[in-house]
């Protein structure tokens, strides 16, 4: 499989690009510290610099390895971190990622994660050998639908990390892009 790891992307509105220490304020100040935002896709809040700080090293970290996909979503308007692009799994030996995204309550609705989102899935099915990108949003979460459904990806019936625990989605929506 060839990796191309977090290269930066550019978008009209949006710089794309490898987390750096100075995002830890933007960070807490507009995604990382809010339950709203990091229920949506599983994740805990980090209330504290500490907790960020520690989350914060553990992407930068991640940089060392070309298999690792972890984007800061930076607003070019404003020059702030409204949130994060990752690929939350890869799985080397079939080509595929799934993909995962959070946007700050107050830049939400703007459509910067499907913006974000179409970037990203370019710029990979160019740069690297992947195949195919999945994601799901469980049905309650309608907002994350909406991204997906205005995406270039279609729904499918399950995804990668389903089917390795052997499960069939229950009240989750599957998507995916294939590399045409």
């Amino acid at each position: 499989m060839r990796h191309c790891g977090t290269n930066t992307i550019s978008t009209p509105r949006l710089i794309l690009r490898r987390f750096l220490p100075e995002d830890l304020e933007d960070m807490l100040e507009n995604w990382v510290s809010d339950p709203s935002v990091q229920n949506e896709y599983g994740e805990p809040a980090y209330i504290s610099a500490a907790e960020a700080g520690k989350l914060l090293e553990s992407y930068i970290a991640g940089y060392s390895s070309e298999s690792f996909y972890r984007w800061a979503v930076i607003e070019k308007s404003s020059g702030r971190n409204i949130g994060q692009i990752a690929f939350c799994r890869v799985y080397d030996e079939l080509c595929t990622a799934e993909v995962e995204y959070c946007i700050g309550s107050k830049y939400q609705g703007n459509g910067y994660a499907g913006e974000a989102l179409a970037a990203v899935i370019g710029h990979i099915f160019a740069a690297s050998g992947f195949r195919r990108i999945e994601a799901y949003h469980r049905a309650e979460n309608t907002r994350s639908g909406r991204v997906l459904e205005k995406s270039p990806m279609h729904i499918t019936d399950n995804v990668e990390r389903f089917r390795c625990q052997g499960i069939e989605p229950r009240g989750e929506v599957c998507y995916c892009i294939e590399r045409s």
